[in-house]
């Protein structure tokens, strides 16, 4: 999602993207309106995504906040024209299952929307009298306070139908939590929003605005699929599967010429020190280089780092990316009896999961078919 996504600030100390598809939208509503033969006004078909941007910003907060204060607190959120997705921080535990809670959660943005439009159309039907606002449901630019009320209902309404990634599909994952795990529950929540996205693309034959829905519904439940089956990995597969035992380590009295000269016959980017049976610290290639270039020769002890943390060899790849991440470390020595048997890098992890995400896909594929 990250690299689909561009960064746009914090918000209640939450990091917040947007998804490139934002900026289809605003094609998109170009193309609509010169098909309808409504003159083209940038400044207006800007302002109506302003208006659906921060619809859904609010939507997303909505979300967010009720998470927080039911103590899943959120890491980022990523927008998209159609409601968006909480990230949730990798560095705390293991959110136990709460199936009502995940339903108070989903419910939040919805509500938020549904205040919103209820808001506007009162405050806008005592400013405005001849607005009109419920002649018709179509979001234009042409109309923006009328936009404005109705985007929101349609946002709201969208996002409860049971279609996941949208909020009452994951209300209904929440339900199917109740009898199976959550990969479980997630894929078959994510198979029914395909279904809503096959027929939202159908009933495009009849209003383009359809076929966009369902455009973004259909990409949405496949990420939503992918990270299902990268969870799974991260839950299930324990470091001794995927790190590495073939690997090079150094000594605090080594030279950094001497070091690099090492590091040369290897892939490694990060080296365990270890003085006689003991591991005294970690250093990477790019620390022994600056030093190199900048103090001249000297010794590994020196500009190696004493702070960094071990795993035993059954720990999840969940756990273990907790740690890289909340700590920023760069190598994870794998332990078992007090023994270094393997290394975890954090390129190394990501490069193990997607392969093992990947397969376990493939391998499912073919079970269903």
């Amino acid at each position: 999602m990250r690299s689909w996504s561009i960064p746009a600030g914090r918000i209640f100390g939450v990091d917040i993207r947007i998804d490139l598809s934002f900026v289809l939208l605003l094609l998109f509503i170009g193309v609509i309106e010169r098909a309808s033969n409504i003159v083209i006004n940038p400044v207006r078909g800007t302002a109506l995504v302003a208006i659906m941007f921060g619809s859904v910003v609010l939507h997303e907060l909505g979300h967010a906040l009720v998470g927080r204060h039911s103590g899943v607190p959120p890491r980022a959120i990523i927008l998209m024209p159609i409601g968006g997705a909480t990230i949730f921080d990798e560095a705390q535990p293991a959110i136990l299952p709460d199936w009502k809670r995940d339903i108070k959660i989903a419910i939040a943005g919805p509500v938020v929307n549904l205040l919103i439009a209820a808001v506007s159309a009162i405050v806008l039907s005592q400013a405005v009298p001849g607005l009109r606002l419920w002649d018709n449901f179509f979001v234009s630019s042409t109309n923006l306070p009328h936009s404005l009320v109705w985007s929101n209902l349609w946002l709201a309404g969208f996002n409860l139908l049971p279609a996941y990634p949208m909020d009452g599909g994951r209300v209904l994952r929440a339900f199917f939590r109740r009898q199976m795990d959550q990969v479980s529950a997630t894929r078959r929540a994510v198979s029914i929003g395909r279904g809503f996205g096959v027929a939202f693309l159908l009933a495009g034959y009849w209003n383009l605005w359809f076929a966009a829905i369902g455009a973004f519904l259909f990409i949405a439940a496949q990420r939503e699929d992918r990270t299902a089956v990268f969870q799974s990995v991260l839950e299930t597969v324990r470091l001794e599967d995927i790190m590495l035992t073939d690997f090079m380590i150094l000594s605090p009295a080594d030279t950094l010429e001497d070091a690099l000269e090492k590091a040369v016959h290897c892939l490694q980017d990060d080296f365990p020190v270890i003085r006689g049976a003991d591991m005294v610290g970690v250093v990477s290639r790019q620390k022994m280089l600056q030093a190199l270039r900048s103090e001249g020769n000297g010794y590994v002890q020196a500009i190696m780092s004493r702070m960094f943390d071990v795993s035993p060899k059954t720990e999840t790849l969940a756990s273990a990316f907790r740690k890289l991440s909340a700590r920023n470390l760069s190598i994870l020595p794998v332990v078992d009896q007090q023994q270094l048997v393997g290394i975890v890098t954090l390129q190394n992890l990501m490069h193990s999961m997607a392969l093992l995400a990947e397969t376990r896909k493939l391998r499912k594929t073919a079970l269903e078919s």
